[in-house]
């Protein structure tokens, strides 16, 4: 369990509102039916969404068993042990760059120089083309004109 402290007041009509940071962890929408559990001795009050008594997996209302804190109906616990639908191969996780490429970093005179030569070769192109061919930003090409 995650420990969560937000300080809410009561309204009213004793009412408090769940923060939107708790609610987007727990899953919670409009309309879904919350469990509270209160213990009078610690002070403590907790909650979690309620889900009734269905199937984790499937949300079937028959033949539930208990298992590690979910229920399971009978169909999906014969699947899950027969592999049924599950790949034989572990699939790798793969995690996507941040960063398509790294820039190496160039001194402004070398980069005012190659500016020039480019400058010379193609007069009419625009920044964003001599900004590809530099390997810089657009604004860079421009701070390195004003320093020309």
């Amino acid at each position: 369990m995650k420990n969560t402290g937000m300080l809410r007041r009561l309204d009213s009509l004793n009412r408090i509102v769940i923060p939107k940071e708790i609610r987007t962890t727990m899953n919670l929408d409009i309309g879904d039916s919350i469990e509270f559990f209160a213990d009078h001795e610690t002070g403590f009050l907790g909650m979690q969404k309620y889900v009734g008594a269905s199937c984790k997996l499937c949300s079937s209302t028959e033949n539930l068993t208990y298992f590690r804190g979910s229920l399971l109906c009978k169909n999906c616990t014969v699947e899950l042990k027969a592999n049924i639908g599950v790949s034989p191969i572990p699939i790798p996780v793969v995690k996507e760059h941040a960063y398509t490429e790294k820039r190496s970093y160039q001194s402004s005179q070398n980069l005012i120089e190659s500016l020039k030569e480019l400058l010379r070769r193609y007069p009419n192109a625009t920044q964003n083309e001599y900004a590809k061919w530099l390997g810089v930003s657009q604004g860079r090409v421009s701070q390195l004109k004003r320093l020309l």
